[in-house]
């Protein structure tokens, strides 16, 4: 994997990884998903595969999670769907461990880990 890829890569994991302003009850655990699926994006990028270079990429401007995320699927790193929903469950988890709902949140970090797998 090409540096600019890694360096585009940790861009998406970094975007997708906002840190709770608060602690609530579930907190440590959506910090420990969060981290799971960092890590889980940085292995498919480690063995994944190698895209050609964008006339986007070449003009000099900062990339977006949205363009690193399509630049990603389109060299089959990673599903779009899948980063999505992820990112929904991981919402939901946040609001309940907002509203102390402690249960609803164990629920969607559940989710989060089915799709991210162990």
């Amino acid at each position: 994997m090409t540096t600019r890829a890694a360096l585009a890569f940790s861009a998406v994991v970094f975007a997708f990884c906002p840190i709770a302003a608060h602690a609530g009850p579930c907190e440590q655990q959506i910090y420990g998903t969060e981290i799971a699926r960092g890590d889980r994006l940085n292995a498919l990028a480690a063995r994944g595969n190698a895209a050609p270079e964008s006339t986007f990429a070449t003009m000099h401007r900062q990339p977006n999670p949205t363009t690193v995320a399509q630049a990603e699927e389109r060299a089959g790193e990673v599903s779009g769907a899948n980063l999505t929903v992820v990112e929904k469950f991981l919402q939901e988890a946040r609001k309940a461990d907002a509203a102390n709902d402690l249960p609803a949140c164990e629920k969607a970090l559940a989710e989060v880990r089915k799709i991210i797998g162990p």
